[in-house]
């Protein structure tokens, strides 16, 4: 069984797919995890993120994959667990820059359809209904209005901020950016952020995090889940 969810930045998707798989006893693949990963493997191999050649010699011989064990969530790249070493800053600047390849990103998709060919998974992202997963059991494009989505994230970068000493953006900015982020988005070349035809239109702007986790579990069982 494969549940896809896609939908634009600061809709929950990740927070509602774990809460999915969870609820299923699925494997939630977190898709950014394995950019990161991909990411980290062109950091060590010192390949120039300009060079579209050599991003591809390196993603050609990159393996990445989703492991559960203990009950969390292991990064495998090449066999080797990473989990710890994806989230600096210098892996994440690498990743966003990186993604845009076509290569990583033909390579990561056919590592996602791999993963979900032999396990029951939930997958979030931008184009997981479109491209990665097209024949999913489930497809959910999650969103919710931007003013939403923005007081979600101001609330977040305020405690962030305060936790810092720094001043945090003001609610207006922060909603620009998130439209401005939509626009790119849905606009890029390679797999733009669109709803699938055959997804179903979850809009959480009024919803509890429980109310859109119980939505998407109806969906999935009456498919069969």
């Amino acid at each position: 069984m494969n549940i896809a969810i896609d939908g634009p930045a600061g809709a929950g998707k990740s927070t509602i797919a774990k809460r999915v798989a969870g609820a299923l006893g699925y494997i939630y693949v977190d898709t950014g995890a394995m950019y990161r990963a991909m990411a980290l493997n062109i950091l060590r191999n010192g390949a120039d993120v300009s060079d579209a050649a050599a991003v591809e010699a390196v993603a050609d011989r990159t393996d990445v994959t989703i492991a559960y064990r203990d009950g969390s969530q292991h990064v495998l790249l090449n066999g080797e667990d990473v989990t710890d070493l994806i989230r600096t800053e210098e892996v994440s600047a690498m990743a966003s820059l990186s993604s845009a390849n076509g290569a990583v990103r033909r390579k990561l998709v056919l590592l996602q359809q791999a993963l979900a060919k032999k396990e029951d998974v939930v997958m979030d992202g931008r184009d997981i209904g479109t491209v990665v997963l097209p024949d999913a059991e489930v497809k959910v494009f999650l969103t919710a209005s931007a003013r939403t989505r923005a007081l979600r994230r101001y609330k977040e970068d305020v405690a962030k901020a305060e936790a810092a000493g720094q001043p945090a953006p003001t609610l207006e900015e922060t909603e620009a950016a998130i439209i401005r982020r939509d626009k790119q988005e849905m606009e890029r070349e390679i797999s733009p952020l669109r709803q699938a035809e055959d997804a179903v239109l979850v809009d959480s702007s009024d919803m509890t995090i429980d109310e859109v986790t119980e939505t998407i579990l109806d969906l999935a069982r009456k498919a069969g889940a």
